[in-house]
């Protein structure tokens, strides 16, 4: 008989004895901290760990025989009778690819001895007993150095026992009652704790048990719903009242029996969003954040990133049109039909069959104004130096977000922030492969949970534990694969570099260079020096004929890394690239093209897309921008185009770091629609939301006077 532990987030959490014949399991009861007898494994059992690690416990010791049966003969790679795919990392282990939420193989010469699961801000261990010390739970140290072994197994000091202290309707400056689920440690003399405050729209009850590692270590944890949402009262608008609603609550948390003063908060996506609602109000009680994948202002991020409005989030919105989450209207047969329908406001009436208030009231505010500004947190912001842990991914769809939180935080001392930046999409720390991108096998990190505790320990704890003074950024470049630190961003090693756009055939192999033939995806050059004559392309946008945003609606991921090779060779898609590299070339921060163009339309867009080209002439996006060309000078107020006249576009894309490899090519493309990303501008003064539709010519000028580019931050070497 073998036994295995369970350990989440550093915290043993099961017992799993597994015999010939059967698995039994010995389980930590949540409420009390104790072990609860020992009983055959059960499928309630196999579902309460998926909650925590994403992974199904069962399946992986109903297949353990033909993994180490195939690990064997030690193969670079192998793929089960089920189609799940493995490659050797090292000596000692294997990764498995091409999936969300991986199993990371251990190993020796007795078979496989730990199965370590990443997930967004956490790990998750199945380990043998008693070899513990072999696997990432020896790290914990470093957050308890008087963690204890017993018998083999890791015990992180005290472990508390959690109580559901009740559900507290908190008051609003204006009336209206926030429902919030309170929980405390037992197990403890202690009475007054730092809190961890949790505030959702998608339900308190929803994947609270994530949160009892913090309890678990002496935290009280309340979780809220937001205004509007499940038992709160009041009017469900995104991003309206957060700033006011956090300054609120974390008073109320302050003047509670249970509470020491001391707040951190924390979450991803909209749970992000929060946190910086709740920061920008300067309430004084709250001294750090753990913001993952948060989610920025509205014309900066969603839902009008550019001015434009983001249809990609259509699937969003669908699922919060009803008081409490509808995740099943995410799946709808017919999103090319739905993201068609003119005006916009009759979307959810046709496709849901009601009106949705808060998407009204969107359309009704079409520029930046004070129904926007509310929840500008970043414009808004008059808090001090909350410390905050940021973390977030190069792919990741609220990244425009993380870019305002850096921005606001660049100027703060040292100590007080920290990012952690990977090669991850909004679900973040989960995948070695996204698309069409495979990545290092170093891809995904074991200690962010360590991060994260680490920083609450500091911060709420005052336990010098001297993560303040690790490196301000920590970053993934891709093609180098490689993990980089930083002690500023943009990082302190690069420098912006202006790569321009230029004319002239270029050497593309078998690819032709005549536009519209559908046969290129090549045309003019992208050269760091400036040209030397001007010129110009164009290209006709036909609102009825977009150019597609390669995306899966029913991932709802909107930023992935795709292959565009078919799509650039469209006639109304301008492509410019370097000549074949034949040096690396590292582009680590967010870009930032200046185009000068002109439009025989009073508007249109441009979506600005940086590719990664390689050997075969596979075109990778990896970054990209958007903007309303009305709003080239502001969000407050359109400026429209006038036939004839030459315009400065300015935009801004998401960030990266990436290697562009010798052999390969770097290419900038430019076009003005993006269809499951954006909606398409109908080139006419109503924009996106207009029945009348009108095709646009669209000169994009180079060299000269009106030498369009883009700013590169270039890493040296």
């Amino acid at each position: 008989m073998t036994q295995w532990n369970f350990y989440f987030s550093g915290i043993l959490y099961g017992k799993i004895r597994e015999d010939e014949q059967s698995l039994t399991l010995q389980k930590r009861s949540i409420e009390t901290g104790k072990w609860a007898p020992w009983r055959p494994f059960s499928e309630e059992d196999d579902q309460a760990f998926a909650l925590l690690c994403n992974r199904s416990l069962l399946t992986f010791f109903g297949r353990k025989k033909e993994y180490e049966q195939q690990i064997t003969d030690r193969p670079e790679t192998f793929t089960t009778t089920e189609g799940e795919r493995f490659a050797r990392r090292g000596e000692d282990s294997y990764i498995e690819r091409g999936i969300k939420f991986p199993k990371d193989f251990f190993y020796d010469e007795d078979g496989i001895y730990s199965v370590v699961m990443c997930a967004r801000d956490v790990t998750s261990v199945l380990v043998k007993k008693g070899m513990e010390r072999r696997t990432v739970l020896r790290d914990w140290k470093e957050v308890y150095p008087g963690m204890t072994e017993e018998d083999g197994e890791y015990q992180p000091g005290p472990v508390y026992g959690v109580k559901a202290a009740g559900t507290f309707m908190v008051p609003t400056r204006d009336g209206e009652q926030l429902a919030t689920d309170v929980y405390l440690p037992t197990g403890t003399k202690e009475t007054r704790f730092p809190t961890v405050l949790v505030r959702t729209p998608y339900g308190k009850g929803k994947d609270k048990e994530q949160y009892y590692r913090f309890l678990q270590r002496g935290y009280a944890v309340v979780v809220q719903d937001t205004r509007g949402r499940e038992d709160s009262t009041g009017e469900w608008r995104p991003e309206y009242y957060e700033i006011e609603d956090g300054d609120d609550t974390l008073n109320w948390i302050a003047a509670q029996p249970f509470s020491d003063g001391q707040v951190s908060m924390t979450g991803g996506s909209y749970l992000g969003y929060v946190q910086w609602a709740a920061a920008a109000s300067g309430n004084p009680h709250l001294k750090a954040m753990l913001s993952n994948v948060c989610a920025g202002s509205a014309f900066i991020d969603i839902p009008r990133r550019g001015g434009c409005f983001n249809s990609g989030m259509l699937a969003w919105a669908f699922m919060m049109t009803e008081k409490r989450l509808r995740a099943d209207l995410v799946a709808q047969d017919n999103w090319d039909e739905i993201l068609d329908i003119r005006p916009l406001n009759q979307i959810p009436k046709q496709a849901l069959g009601h009106e949705v208030p808060f998407l009204e009231k969107w359309l009704e505010h079409t520029d930046m104004d004070d129904f926007w500004e509310r929840g500008n947190w970043s414009k808004r912001y008059k808090g001090g130096q909350v410390p905050a842990l940021i973390m977030s991914g190069w792919f990741d769809d609220n990244g425009m977000g993380t870019t305002e939180a850096l921005d606001l935080v660049k100027s703060w001392e040292k100590g007080t922030w920290k990012a952690v930046l990977g090669p991850w999409k909004h679900s973040g720390n989960a995948q070695y492969d996204l698309h069409a991108l495979r990545l290092g096998d170093n891809a995904l990190r074991y200690d962010m949970d360590i991060l994260c505790m680490k920083w609450l320990e500091h911060f709420l704890k005052g336990v010098e534990n001297g993560i303040e003074k690790t490196a301000a950024v920590e970053y993934y470049t891709i093609g180098e694969n490689q993990w980089k630190t930083a002690e500023s961003w943009p990082v302190e090693t690069s420098e912006r570099k202006m790569f321009y756009l230029d004319g002239g055939d270029m050497s593309l192999g078998q690819e032709s260079s005549a536009r519209g033939t559908g046969e290129s995806c090549g045309h003019g050059v992208l050269s760091d020096t400036l040209p030397k004559t001007s010129g110009a392309e164009d290209y006709v946008y036909d609102p009825d004929h977009p150019s597609v945003h390669i995306i899966d609606m029913s991932e709802n991921e909107l930023e992935v890394p795709e292959d565009y090779t078919d799509e650039e060779k469209r006639a109304d898609m301008l492509s410019f690239s370097t000549p074949v590299l034949t040096e690396p070339l590292t582009v680590t921060g967010d870009m930032q093209a200046e185009l000068y163009v002109s439009c025989d339309c009073p508007d249109t867009d441009f979506v600005v897309r940086v590719t990664d080209v390689d050997e075969n002439g596979h075109s990778v996006k990896l970054a990209d921008g958007v903007i309303g060309a009305k709003y080239r000078n502001g969000f407050e107020h359109p400026e429209y185009m006038e036939p004839g006249e030459i315009y400065k576009i300015t935009i801004r894309t998401t960030k990266l770091s990436n290697t562009f490899l010798p052999g390969h090519r770097m290419r900038v493309t430019i076009t003005s629609s993006a269809k499951n990303f954006i909606f398409p501008n109908s080139n006419t003064k109503d924009g996106f939301n207009s029945k009348t539709r009108q095709k646009a010519h669209i000169t994009i000028y180079r060299g000269g006077e009106h030498a369009s580019g883009i700013w590169m931050p270039i890493e040296k070497a």
